[in-house]
């Protein structure tokens, strides 16, 4: 019997001492982020690059020309847009023309994804081709000044440079919205900004990027990654070309207001990014161990933090699990690791709430936080059956996929 006890409580103590790395990682970069300062991209261009904005677009023909104006105010004469109709079955090329920017039209419905729309868009620009180029989501609005800082920052370090990338609550939304809205906070502007200031790369995310011209044009595009955006920042950075993060540069979207359209969103980003994660997180780690680069290594370690609830429901019954055992055998060390994490954790998330949340939630309401994360058992049970890895849009509040 005590044999099985000890062979338990070592399995249990090496459980833990795993979730306690992405616990670690994430106090790190809530505690690099948190002061009150600002940093920007020193020794960035004086000499503003000739960019292309490249906007790809699968049937958004009711919110594209918002996202056209923002961008055609940050233009300068010799930039261009460029509007790739994918796979539409509405008027969004009609509607992106008569906007007054260059469209392009692809239809494969075999390949189907914004991996393949971006490398179509791409091979168009060819022909002349920019300094940098910037990837923008049809369904995004890029603030003043995001263009300009972007393409400064990309083409003086000759690197990938992500905006900060933020989803915003509609009108009224339920709670569980703005929740996602506040874990969507520490991911992306308290996690990018912690590495920023600790002077290590970015993931990328999705919209905002920005890239110089070799790098966009060899970058392996084509494919329909559930979340191409990940893929493509880990290709970059294996190929030495890290993303840098660009906080100057905002851009932001709104989170649709059907229960369909967000589960569906939240079921592609999620199950994505766990399929990315369990499949190159533990190599590239081995890698950036064997070679003994910091950046990379860092950029290993965060991958692996899961999304926020995941990680939280882990060291929920992981604790939960650890003091059933300390009971029966009255070893404590598993306990005392994954009450380290889940503390750490929490300290973590209240670091982020006091930097980047309290205008999203107030403190009352984040005792809502255990109920969101129950409420989204179901979607991580799927993972572990089976994982969405294929493209899928999500229902737009028009009704449109």
């Amino acid at each position: 019997m005590q044999t099985l006890l000890t062979l338990v409580g070592v399995v249990l103590a090496g459980i833990a001492l795993v979730v306690l790395v992405p616990a670690t990682v994430l106090l790190i970069q809530m505690l690099a982020a948190w002061p009150m300062r600002a940093r920007g991209q020193s020794g960035a261009a004086t000499t503003r690059p000739r960019l292309a904005v490249l906007m790809p677009a699968h049937n958004e023909a009711s919110g594209i020309c918002a996202a056209i104006e923002a961008v055609k105010t940050q233009l300068a004469p010799a930039d261009r847009l460029l509007v790739v109709a994918d796979n539409c079955t509405d008027t969004t090329s009609s509607v992106a023309a008569a906007a007054g920017v260059e469209v392009v039209e692809r239809t494969d419905p075999l390949r189907r994804g914004k991996g393949y729309a971006l490398d179509f868009g791409v091979r168009r620009l060819e022909a002349d081709p920019p300094e940098v180029v910037v990837i923008v989501d049809s369904d995004c609005h890029v603030h003043p000044g995001a263009l300009d800082a972007l393409a400064r920052a990309s083409f003086a370090f000759q690197r990938p440079a992500q905006a900060l990338y933020l989803m915003r609550s509609p009108p009224g939304a339920a709670l569980k919205t703005r929740i996602a809205e506040f874990a969507w906070a520490v991911k992306n502007h308290g996690r990018a900004l912690g590495n920023q200031r600790l002077g290590l790369p970015c993931q990328l995310m999705g919209s905002g990027m920005a890239f110089t011209w070799p790098q966009i044009r060899q970058a392996p595009l084509a494919s329909g990654h559930i979340v191409e955006d990940l893929q493509l920042g880990l290709d970059l950075a294996a190929a030495g070309h890290a993303p840098l993060f660009c906080p100057e540069a905002l851009v932001t979207s709104v989170f649709p207001t059907s229960e369909e359209g967000l589960a569906a969103q939240r079921t592609r980003w999620e199950h994505g990014y766990l399929d990315v994660m369990f499949n190159q997180g533990p190599g590239l780690l081995w890698q950036a161990l064997k070679s003994r680069r910091i950046g990379a290594l860092f950029m290993a370690l965060d991958l692996c933090v899961p999304p926020i609830a995941l990680l939280g429901l882990v060291l929920v019954g992981m604790c939960g699990v650890s003091a059933a055992f300390f009971a029966l055998s009255q070893r404590a060390t598993p306990l005392l690791l994954a009450l380290l994490a889940l503390a750490m954790t929490s300290l973590a998330l209240a670091l982020g709430w006091s930097r980047f949340g309290r205008s999203i939630v107030s403190a009352r309401e984040l005792m809502g936080v255990p109920t969101y994360m129950l409420g989204k058992i179901p979607m991580y049970l799927r993972a572990l059956r089976r994982r969405q890895v294929e493209w899928v849009r999500t229902r737009r509040d028009d009704g449109t996929h």
